[in-house]
């Protein structure tokens, strides 16, 4: 992987697009209540960049002073756990934000955040950020929303980890991953584009051969189906019902 700072991020074609910026900018969820006159000069100081997949943005402990949108694509936010191996915190998609906190308190980064696909990105600097954050309580109080549900899924994880067995962490983690990017069909609800097996099994705190195997027996017991890179939950109260307790489920 390759760490990729503004310097040699390749400019987006809508580097130049003032009103496309802000098109996007406001579709945000974060921004929704700008006018248009503000919207505008927030597009006017934004940068667009480009990143291929597998880049590193971000490097947890490193200074920070940018506020990032996905435009389009996908993120993966991670720290290392005491013994080197990765443990996924959250995927992002088209619109999440990141690198808020480093924002706000000017203090390093606390989690890395690494391309899993090319991804296009809005970058907002501190000074032009926090000039808006200031005259726009409703802004700030979108960002404390964000702050504080992140904490809440971290709280989540880390209970997660330590009380569930791996049934538990990995029906946890796809009824996540079904709520931050599932869409209702008459199937059940469907994870288009899931993350590959290692992806899932840094997030459930597990190993890839135990995703493959638990997965497969999901399949085969009626939970969930695959098609392709999509995992339809046919039913995501049963199996919240079934796996997701602390410590009620045996592994079978």
């Amino acid at each position: 992987m390759t760490r990729y700072q503004y310097d040699n991020m390749l400019p987006s074609s809508l580097e130049q697009d003032t009103e496309r910026k802000a098109d996007l900018l406001k579709n945000v969820s974060l921004f929704a209540g700008l006018d248009a006159v503000e919207i505008q000069a927030l597009a006017e100081v934004a940068m667009v960049r480009h990143v291929p997949s597998d880049a590193i943005i971000l490097l947890a402990e490193e200074e920070g002073d940018t506020l990032f949108v996905i435009v389009n694509g996908r993120v993966k936010v991670t720290v290392m756990s005491e013994d080197g191996r990765e443990v996924i915190l959250s995927i992002l998609k088209d619109g999440d934000i990141f690198g808020e906190m480093s924002l706000i308190d000017g203090k390093p980064r606390s989690a890395s955040v690494i391309s899993t696909a090319e991804t296009e990105l809005i970058l907002l600097r501190r000074p032009d950020f926090l000039s808006r954050l200031s005259r726009f309580p409703e802004m700030a109080s979108k960002m404390l929303a964000t702050l504080a549900e992140r904490l809440r899924r971290t709280n989540r994880q880390v209970e997660s980890l330590a009380l569930l067995n791996v049934y538990g962490r990995i029906a946890g983690t796809l009824l996540q991953l079904a709520d931050d990017q599932g869409e209702n069909s008459d199937q059940g609800l469907t994870i288009a584009e899931r993350p590959i097996h290692q992806d899932i099994a840094n997030m459930a705190g597990t190993t890839r051969e135990t995703v493959s195997r638990v997965l497969n027996d999901l399949e085969r017991r009626g939970y969930l189906a695959r098609d392709g890179r999509s995992i339809i939950i046919q039913d995501p109260n049963r199996l919240r019902d079934d796996f997701f307790h602390l410590g009620t489920t045996v592994i079978k």
